[in-house]
């Protein structure tokens, strides 16, 4: 399972680089956001990897609602991908801002859309190549996704086993957009938000885990390797 992420967010917005921040979850590690204690992804034990998205019109807190970066450290915590859709999927929708949650680990993936009301609801990402953004997976109506999941597609997939991520580095750094910013990749920083660290991660058949970060916009840092097992 091979996974590419970046991270939008409001430049004032303070976190820490992925790491184990949490007592409650001491061998969860993930980027730690300073304001409310959570995780926009993480990474579990056993390989779990979860991650959250705004959806739209849902940026930031909310008066009354819990902090969304509590998902992912629930979700990377369980023993596998299915476990922990399962257990997002029984929470009430309601306690949070409406969010996008996706759940991988090396066998299959999920994706997880919550309004704001009812019960989150999960499906099953079919193998290949999907792209999730504040919108469902691989829907074309956003200008992020038409753009750029073809040229995803089109790019040679990472090796980790050579070390060898370039070409997705490259989709990542991706800043174009024709004028229309909604679809761009890369978010340049206007009004105070944009795009502020990058992940690309490998899920192994053997139980294999290695997350490459970069604590910048990518193509203005270097990504590292975390760690690897």
């Amino acid at each position: 399972m091979l996974i590419a992420a970046n991270r939008d967010e409001r430049a004032d917005r303070a976190w820490d680089a992925p790491a184990a921040w949490w007592p409650d979850y001491p061998d969860v590690i993930g980027g730690r956001d300073r304001s409310a204690g959570g995780s926009w992804m993480a990474l579990g034990p056993h390989g779990v990897l979860a991650a959250a998205l705004n959806r739209p019109g849902s940026l930031g807190p909310a008066p009354g609602k819990r902090s969304r970066g509590e998902l992912p450290l629930m979700a990377a915590n369980a023993a596998r991908a299915e476990a922990a859709a399962d257990a997002i999927t029984r929470l009430d929708a309601g306690a949070w801002r409406p969010f996008n949650l996706v759940i991988a680990d090396q066998r299959c993936a999920f994706y997880i859309e919550a309004l704001g009301e009812g019960r989150p609801q999960a499906r099953l990402l079919a193998p290949g190549l999907s792209m999730v953004t504040s919108h469902p997976p691989n829907d074309e109506s956003h200008p992020r996704t038409r753009r750029h999941l073809p040229r995803f597609r089109a790019a040679t997939a990472p090796d980790p086993a050579q070390g060898d991520w370039r070409a997705w580095e490259e989709r990542l750094a991706d800043d174009s957009h024709e004028g229309d910013l909604a679809a761009t990749l890369k978010v340049p920083l206007h009004g105070g938000y944009g795009t502020v660290s990058a992940s690309l991660l490998g899920l192994g058949a053997a139980g294999e885990r290695l997350w490459r970060f970069c604590p910048a916009p990518p193509g203005e840092g270097s990504f590292a390797t975390l760690g690897a097992r």
